[in-house]
C-alpha cells in the first residue's frame, strides 16, 4: 500500500468521479484507476461501486476513507515538522479566490510567496464563496479569499479580514437614484436588481439586509463578476448591487450611493483550516504585508 494510492482513493471519493479526480492529482484517469484497482486487490475488497454514473463508496470504501485521510494527514505532518526545523518549505499550495477577483494585493502575495519559496508548486482556483469554504474543509484547497456577510469565520475555519464595506447601489448618472438624498432598500427594490448569485458574500449580505428590512426585490440579472454587474447597470437594465471599493472602479460610468438602511457588511477574508502547515503560515505572512495588515491580524 502506497501513500499515492491513498491520495487517489481520497480524491475519487471526494470528487465522485475518476476523471475529475485525475485532474485534481495531475495524472491520467487510467493511472488513477490502475492504482485504485491495485489498492483494492491488496485490501481484498472493492472500494467503489462503478455501476452508476458516479463513483460511490462501497461499505468497505466508507470504512477506509477516514483512515486514508488520517494517514495522509499524518504523512503531511511529518514533512511539515521537518520543514519547520530545517526552514525549508516544499510541496504544493492550492489557493482559491472568489470569481472575478480584482484584488491586486492577492496577486502580489502570490508573487512574493513564489519568489521566497520556489520549491512550492502554487495553484490558483476560482469559485463562489460557499464552494471555496467547503473545498477548504475538504482539504482540496489550502486557503482562499472568500466573500461573506457573517461577522465570524465559518465553522471549523479561521480567517483574516481583508475588506469590510457597506453595500452600494450603482446606477447611471441620469438614474433617479443618482440624485442627492438618502437611498434606502425600499428605493432600490422599486427597480430591477443586478447582483451576484447565491453562494457569494455580496449576495449573502444583500439578501440578509433585504430580509431584515422586509424587502423583496426583483432579481433581474445575476453575474459572478463586478465588471458584468457594472456593464448591465450602465445599460439601464437594473440597479447594480456592489461594495464600495468595487463600485469605485466604475466611477466614470456609474454613480454609487450607499444604501443607508442596509446594515449588513460585505467582507472579503482570507480563510483557512487549522491546524495549518508552514506553507500556509508563510503565505499569510506575505498577505499581511501585501494588504498592509498588522502582524497579529
Amino acid at each position: 500500500m502506497e501513500l499515492r494510492q491513498l491520495e487517489y482513493f481520497v480524491a475519487v471519493a471526494e470528487e465522485r468521479n475518476f476523471t475529475r479526480a485525475a485532474e485534481r492529482v495531475h495524472i491520467s484517469q487510467s493511472g488513477v484507476s490502475a492504482q485504485i484497482r491495485q489498492l483494492e486487490r491488496e485490501l481484498g475488497a472493492d472500494l467503489f461501486d462503478r455501476s452508476g454514473r458516479t463513483a460511490t463508496l462501497t461499505v468497505a470504501g466508507k470504512a477506509a476513507l477516514e483512515h486514508a485521510r488520517a494517514t495522509l494527514a499524518a504523512a503531511a505532518a511529518v514533512g511539515q515538522a521537518v520543514g519547520e526545523v530545517t526552514h525549508l518549505i516544499k510541496g504544493r499550495l492550492v489557493v482559491g479566490m472568489v470569481n472575478g477577483c480584482t484584488i491586486t494585493p492577492l496577486f502580489d502575495t502570490l508573487a512574493a510567496f513564489h519568489r521566497a519559496h520556489p520549491g512550492v508548486e502554487i495553484s490558483l482556483l476560482e469559485g463562489n464563496s460557499d464552494a471555496l469554504a467547503e473545498a477548504i474543509r475538504a482539504g482540496s484547497i489550502d486557503l482562499a479569499l472568500v466573500g461573506t456577510a457573517a461577522a465570524t469565520a465559518p465553522e471549523g475555519l479561521s480567517e483574516m479580514t481583508i475588506v469590510s464595506e457597506r453595500l452600494v447601489a450603482a446606477v447611471p448618472p441620469a438614474h433617479p437614484l443618482a440624485e442627492p438624498g438618502q437611498v434606502t432598500l425600499a428605493d432600490v427594490a422599486a427597480y430591477p436588481i443586478v447582483c451576484m448569485p447565491p453562494g457569494t458574500g455580496l449576495r449573502q449580505a444583500f439578501d440578509r439586509a433585504c430580509a431584515a428590512g422586509g424587502c423583496r426585490p426583483a432579481i433581474a440579472f445575476q453575474a459572478g463578476a463586478s465588471d458584468a454587474i457594472a456593464a448591465l447597470a450602465e445599460r439601464g437594465l437594473g440597479v447594480g448591487i456592489l461594495s464600495g471599493s468595487m463600485a469605485a472602479a466604475y466611477r466614470d460610468r456609474l454613480t454609487a450611493r450607499v444604501i443607508d438602511d442596509a446594515q449588513e457588511i460585505a467582507r472579503l477574508a482570507l480563510t483557512w483550516k487549522t491546524p495549518y502547515g508552514p506553507a500556509v503560515r508563510a503565505f499569510l505572512t506575505h498577505a499581511r504585508r501585501a494588504f498592509a495588515l498588522p502582524a497579529t491580524a
